[in-house]
């Protein structure tokens, strides 16, 4: 018997690893392996990471970066295992995890499977991804590649209008492509695109492709109403058409919002379940930063480390 499993790497699930294993909790953490995207999370698949503290010299690539964090955890005592989990056991007194190759109980159980990007499988898609695509503004636009460039944004809701809006600051120009005749975002943020000079709305119109070799030289879109083709020259192209909390295999346990987001208590990781936590993009659809998620994973550590000790379980 374990006294905690974390389910899920990337900033959330390691820190999470590395504070219960200073606390003398030899957690287990099953990492993923193809569920919800490769161990290690979003981050991944991000080349350079600009604005994680601490790394001043131009950054960290993303890969970099979540192979310091697993071995720090396993540094301080973590088990990682690189396996999915097919299910979750949420009996009364212990959690039973189901993973590929491995079968653990715990008396808790922390959850940090993020969230996965909603991408849209245009054909150069694979070949371009990281390479001028994104599906994170915040994370990427700032990046030398993009500055003083045209770039362009994929998405009509609120997150698509507040990262166009951002992007304008580093950006040549802006083209929000959008497939209506109208934002679904909200009248303000509506009112913020249509006021912004450097922010053009593409209406009616659809990505059908990325183009470029090495790195995006433009974006092929078609028009939804006159069905015609045409091309915008950029260095980007940023999706921001939603993610999906990787919650499938908690098959409905925990209590989740409309959107599927686990919830937690306000200013807490406790979920619904008892001594079961929850942090990083599972939890956040607001901010889903890797120090936001890193944090979040902190407290979620000390919350179980403090429900351990509640219970008498050291």
């Amino acid at each position: 018997m374990e006294k905690v499993i974390i389910i899920g790497s990337g900033p959330a699930g390691f820190t999470a690893a590395l504070y219960a294993a200073r606390a003398d909790l030899a957690p287990v953490v099953f990492e993923g392996f193809m569920s919800g995207g490769m161990p290690g999370g979003q981050l991944m698949t991000t080349t350079e990471v600009e604005n994680y503290p601490g790394f001043p010299d131009g950054g960290i690539s993303g890969p970099d970066l979540m192979a310091k964090f697993r071995a720090q955890a396993q540094e301080f005592g973590a088990t990682c295992y690189q396996e999915d989990v097919d299910s979750v056991d949420f009996s009364p007194t212990t959690f039973k995890v189901k993973a590929d190759s491995h079968e653990v109980e715990a008396h808790a159980l922390i959850i940090a499977t993020g969230a996965t990007a909603r991408r849209m499988h245009v054909p150069s898609e694979e070949k371009l991804w990281s390479r001028g695509m994104s599906a994170c503004a915040v994370c990427d636009g700032a990046l030398p590649i993009f500055r003083d460039q045209p770039l362009v944004v994929i998405g009509g809701g609120d997150s698509a209008v507040e990262e166009s809006t951002f992007l304008t600051k580093f950006a040549s120009k802006v083209y929000l492509v959008h497939r209506r005749d109208e934002l679904r975002a909200s009248k303000i943020m509506q009112q913020r695109a249509l006021e912004n000079s450097k922010l053009e709305i593409v209406w009616n119109s659809v990505l059908v492709d990325a183009e470029g070799d090495s790195l995006v030289s433009g974006a092929t879109i078609r028009n939804v109403v006159t069905d015609e083709i045409s091309s915008i020259a950029c260095a980007g192209i940023f999706y921001a058409i939603g993610h999906d909390p990787n919650t499938g295999f908690l098959d409905g346990a925990l209590a989740t919002d409309e959107q599927g987001y686990i919830v937690v208590r306000p200013g807490q990781t406790h979920t619904s379940v008892e001594g079961v936590f929850a942090c990083g993009d599972v939890v956040d659809k607001v901010y889903r930063q890797a120090v936001t998620a890193a944090g979040t994973g902190c407290a979620a550590a000390l919350d179980a480390e403090r429900w351990l000790s509640e219970k008498g379980i050291e």
